[in-house]
C-alpha cells in the first residue's frame, strides 16, 4: 500500500460511477492514511489546509486539521512524525493494529489482515517493509475497496467486514491516543478527525 497525494483520491475512482458520498468516504481515508504513513510534505500540508467543514463534529476536526496545517512547516511536522511513531526504540505510539489489540506486533490480527487481503486481491507494496496492520495501510485499504482499486469496488458488506475487523477494531483507540498527544498540533488535530470519521463510518455501517 501507501501511495502519493493523487489529489487524496485515485484515479480508479474516476473508472466506476461513485455516489458522492463514497467518494467523500474515500477521500478522507486516503488524506488521513496520507497523514500518518510518513511525515507530511508540503503537497499534503496543502490539502489539508484546503479543506473546509461546517458546525458538525467532522466539520469543525476538519476546520481544526485546516488551521494547523496553515500553521506548520513540514521540517516541524517532521520532527514531530518521527519523535510520535519512530523515536528511539520507539516513538510515543505504536501505529499497528497487531499492538494495540495484543500489545505486540506480528501477532493474529496481522495474519488475519494477510488472509484478508490475499481474499480481496490486495498486495502490499513491495518497497513497503512495515507491516500491513500500520494505520496508514489499513486506511488506504479502505479507501482502495471503496473506489475499486482491487478491481471493482467492494459492496458495502465487504466493507463492513473490512471496516469492523482491522479499522474499527483498534482505529478508534490509536485515533484518541493521538489526539492526546502533544508534539504536534497538527498530529493532535488528524488524531481529532481520526476519531469523529471512523465513529460517523461505525454508525453508518450499522444503519445500511
Amino acid at each position: 500500500m501507501r501511495s502519493g497525494l493523487d489529489d487524496a483520491v485515485s484515479d480508479a475512482a474516476s473508472s466506476f460511477d461513485l455516489a458522492p458520498e463514497d467518494v467523500l468516504r474515500a477521500q478522507l481515508y486516503q488524506l488521513l492514511a496520507l497523514a500518518l504513513c510518513a511525515p507530511p510534505t508540503a503537497d499534503v500540508l496543502t490539502a489539508f489546509a484546503n479543506v473546509s467543514g461546517d458546525d458538525s463534529r467532522l466539520g469543525r476536526a476538519l476546520t481544526s486539521c485546516a488551521a494547523a496545517a496553515q500553521g506548520t512547516t513540514p521540517e516541524a511536522e517532521d520532527d514531530a512524525y518521527h519523535e510520535l511513531f519512530i523515536g528511539v526504540g520507539s516513538g510515543v505510539l505504536v501505529p499497528f493494529g497487531s499492538y494495540y489489540q495484543t500489545g505486540f506486533l506480528h501477532e493474529k490480527p496481522l495474519a488475519a489482515l494477510r488472509q484478508d487481503m490475499a481474499a480481496l486481491g490486495v498486495e502490499q507494496d513491495p518497497d513497503v517493509k512495515e507491516p500491513e496492520d500500520h494505520i496508514s495501510s489499513v486506511l488506504e485499504m479502505m479507501a482502495g475497496l471503496i473506489e475499486g482499486r482491487f478491481g471493482v469496488p467492494a459492496t458495502l458488506q465487504q466493507q463492513e467486514e473490512f471496516f469492523k475487523a482491522h479499522v474499527g477494531s483498534w482505529g478508534p483507540h490509536f485515533f484518541e491516543d493521538l489526539s492526546k498527544t502533544t508534539p504536534s498540533a497538527f498530529y493532535a488535530a488528524v488524531g481529532q478527525l481520526g476519531m469523529a470519521f471512523i465513529e460517523i463510518e461505525a454508525k453508518g455501517f450499522e444503519y445500511a
